[in-house]
């Protein structure tokens, strides 16, 4: 046997072995392919079929349904309807929430515009009571919480104002520019500017009134100073030469008289003769006031410390009258012009108080009484000479300042009109009222001397 013959039959089967071995990795691979393509052919199929299901429920969605089945088509209707109303019902949501908001942006604006208003502001309504008042007006009237009371509760039956608003309310005439007198809860009086109109809503009834105010006590103060101080002028010029001819005549009667009395024995004569003296002295002693009130002071610029001059005051009053009570309390600082002319002032109206409440049944009592006012400018010293007494009446208290006015029996009428000449012609004021809690009170007010701190410190403060 040769060699090939021998490995023929072996190679043979290992051949076939090896094809058969081959066979079935290809078979594998094969149905290995076949199982991938199936798969991702189940994926784009299932894929598709999705899609077009989407398609068509949002074609049924979107499309009207058909006619054909009522009770879906009937559903349908219904639906949109709902949608509809609904989105209808978020825009007028929005709308609704836009107007509120703008409205309430208006009566914000409106709020403040009202409370920041120079001028006071009352808007009473049909009824008579108050609906509204800004914060001007309760300064001008002197009262707080205006709003929702009666409007002739709260300024006063008697009022002038009160009358205004009623005859406004009534009749409807409007009031311009008219200027009352109005009396503050706290006893202060205060000159207002007001302007008074109805408000109506077309051609219906009034429905309320409206009330402008202006404070205008300031004003008037100032004017009353001016026309004092040219009524001084004009008294002074026409006083002088007349109060000259009547010393000259009254010391030719005094001579006369002593001259009777020298000669006279001591019998009735003389007796005359001493009245007639009497008599003379006292009307020199008024002519010689008269021209101390109506001849130009001469006020000297030097700064005057106030807390010594009231205590050097209080010290005289209570040892002249020891059976008042009277003392000096609070601040008192600096003013510029005449400490003479300042302490006679004082002096006069420490008097006076002491005098007013000497038959107080518990006891006079007397209240010197300083404080510093800070203002924008420039600062201001009040004294408050306070007492006990019976008080002023009504009809005298525009009278007290008057020349010759006086309610004491052996009084020359000059004093406090001396008293006012001196604080006015010091940049200042006095003025009088009567305290609720009884007694009056004096008030006088001057310009403080400030220095450059004092000053700059008071500016950063109203800033």
């Amino acid at each position: 046997m040769s060699y090939g013959n021998v490995l023929g039959p072996k190679m043979f089967a290992t051949v076939q072995a090896t094809s058969a071995s081959h066979g079935w990795i290809i078979a594998a691979g094969a149905m290995v392919v076949v199982l991938v393509a199936v798969l991702l052919a189940s994926a784009l199929m299932r894929r598709f079929f999705q899609n077009t299901r989407d398609s068509q429920q949002k074609k049924t969605l979107a499309a009207p349904p058909s006619t054909e089945n009522a009770s879906a088509f009937m559903a349908a209707s219904m639906q949109a309807v709902i949608q509809q109303l609904r989105d209808q019902e978020k825009e007028l949501e929005r709308l609704h929430r836009l107007e509120k908001e703008r409205a309430e942006q208006t009566e914000k604006l409106s709020e403040e515009v009202t409370r920041n208003m120079p001028a006071g502001l009352l808007l009473v309504n049909a009824t008579g009571i108050i609906s509204s008042a800004n914060p001007a007006a309760e300064q001008a009237l002197g009262a707080r919480g205006l709003g929702f009371r009666r409007y002739s509760e709260v300024l006063g039956e008697s009022s002038e104002l009160t009358g205004l608003l009623t005859e406004c309310l009534t009749t409807g005439k409007i009031f311009r520019r008219e200027q009352v007198e109005h009396l503050s809860p706290g006893g202060e009086k205060h000159q207002l500017g007001v302007t008074i109109s109805p408000i109506r809503r077309g051609s219906e009834k009034i429905s309320g009134v409206i009330c402008l105010l202006s404070d205008l006590t300031e004003l008037a103060m100032l004017q009353r100073q001016v026309q004092l101080k040219e009524n001084l002028a004009a008294l002074g010029e026409l006083s002088a030469g007349i109060a000259h001819e009547f010393k000259n005549a009254l010391a030719t009667i005094s001579g006369y008289a002593q001259m009777i009395r020298g000669e006279a024995a001591n019998g009735e004569t003389s007796e005359y003769a001493d009245k007639i003296l009497e008599q003379t002295r006292n009307i020199t002693h008024v002519v010689t006031e008269f021209l101390k009130y109506a001849r130009p002071l001469e006020i000297s610029s030097e700064t005057v410390a106030l807390g010594g001059v009231v205590e050097r005051i209080v010290t005289e009053v209570g040892e002249a009258n020891p059976q008042i009570l009277i003392r000096f309390e609070g601040e008192f600082g600096e003013v510029a012009g005449d400490e003479g002319l300042l302490r006679q002032a004082l002096l006069n109206l420490a008097r006076n108080a002491a005098e007013a409440c000497s038959n107080a049944s518990s006891g006079g009592r007397v209240i010197v009484r300083g404080e510093i006012v800070s203002g924008d400018e420039v600062g201001f010293q009040r004294i408050s000479v306070i007492d006990n007494g019976a008080g002023i009446a009504v009809e005298v208290l525009p009278k007290l300042f008057r020349p010759f006015f006086t309610t004491k029996a052996a009084g020359t009428g000059l004093g406090l009109a001396v008293v006012q000449k001196i604080i006015v012609q010091h940049g200042g004021q006095v003025e009088a009222r009567n305290r609720q809690e009884g007694g009056a009170a004096f008030i006088v007010t001057l310009p403080v001397c400030w220095t450059l701190a004092e000053a700059v410190e008071s500016k950063r403060n109203s800033i």
